[in-house]
């Protein structure tokens, strides 16, 4: 008998880390552990690509701060950095106000209404960063969301001959020392696909693989992508053009990223925008309840929809024969019916 993959009850938030959920770049407390300046870093990673270009290299933009970090590593200025350092800083990171809080919150604008408890109604959050993921699964954060998408490193490389080898040599001394993930503002993405098919959640289905819209585990109806500026239009375009909700947030205190925000709303690039605040009473926080309630809202009503549609009514009879009356006793009442009409 056919089956649905999912039965798309399942809503998704999902956020960009910097600027969205918080102020400052996540590396803040990694420069601040090892002393190094973080204007002189990042006005070097800016300059790397043009660089490399007069030297004859063509250096890709969007790996160039990986890069510059591996170089620090080596070069000693950061030396044993590892992925537990970094998970360690990521614990230092600051959000903004409301967080984490908020993610617990939401969930219970779903879980507490008897109507979505019904259809099993969930919400679940994402974070998709160009960032470093082992920081955001460090932070304080990471208890609250449904999955991390963000750039990783590898420590202590594989050597030459390694699949000859019956036991691998552990360091102690563990660096990075390679890029293991990439995650730019285009190949967000297919962090976004992964989330929409289900990949995330059974490996078995690949990203690439062709799914037709109702096997899909959370269509992009179900979603809202949440971010701050024009480096994730790609995403906000995908998920705005395929039925879902785009939200612009900004910092309240620069007027700058408002009115960015306010060009990507005249030229349609989001649904609306909002400070970067989480609290109860923030216009932020009861703009994602109302939408969040009204996709709630339309799972139900489709569920319902197509239980109509495809249950049978129960048979009824028709024009059924008068049934012979037998004399009652004088002052007996009518015989009830036995059957249900």
């Amino acid at each position: 008998m056919a089956a649905t993959l999912f039965t798309q009850n399942i809503i998704a938030c999902i956020w960009d880390f910097d600027k969205t959920l918080i102020p400052e770049y996540m590396q803040t407390p990694l420069f601040r552990r090892y002393n190094v300046d973080e204007a002189t870093f990042w006005a070097e990673t800016n300059a790397l690509v043009e660089n490399y270009r007069r030297r004859g290299y063509t250096l890709y933009s969007e790996i160039s701060y990986l890069n510059h970090l591996l170089t620090y590593v080596l070069a000693g200025r950061m030396g044993g950095l590892n992925n537990a350092v970094l998970t360690q800083c990521g614990a230092e990171i600051r959000f903004y106000p409301g967080l984490p809080e908020f993610f617990g919150t939401s969930k219970s604008w779903v879980a507490d209404k008897p109507e979505y408890k019904k259809h099993d109604i969930r919400l679940e959050h994402y974070v998709v960063s160009t960032g470093l993921a082992q920081m955001i699964r460090g932070s304080a954060i990471a208890p609250h969301v449904d999955g991390v998408w963000g750039c990783e490193f590898i420590e202590n490389p594989l050597q030459p001959g390694f699949l000859r080898q019956k036991e691998l040599e552990l360091s102690a001394d563990a660096e990075i020392a390679q890029i293991g993930m990439v995650i730019d503002n285009t190949t967000k993405t297919r962090a976004l696909f992964e989330i929409n098919k289900g990949t995330n959640k059974n490996p078995a289905i690949d990203v690439n693989s062709k799914i037709a819209a109702e096997d899909r585990r959370i269509p992009f109806q179900n979603m809202i992508y949440i971010a701050d500026g024009p480096s994730d239009v790609p995403s906000f375009s995908l998920v705005k053009g395929n039925g879902g909700n785009a939200y612009g947030v900004y910092n309240p205190a620069k007027q700058d990223e408002y009115a960015q925000n306010d060009r990507l709303r005249q030229a349609g690039r989001i649904d609306h925008y909002g400070p970067a605040d989480y609290t109860a009473s923030s216009s932020t926080t009861q703009w994602l309840r109302l939408h969040i309630h009204e996709i709630c809202d339309r799972i139900v009503r489709d569920r319902e929809a197509a239980v109509a549609q495809r249950t049978a009514r129960p048979p009824r009879h028709l024009n059924p024969p008068p049934r012979e009356e037998k004399p009652r006793p004088q002052g007996a009442a009518p015989e009830q019916s036995r059957f249900l009409e």
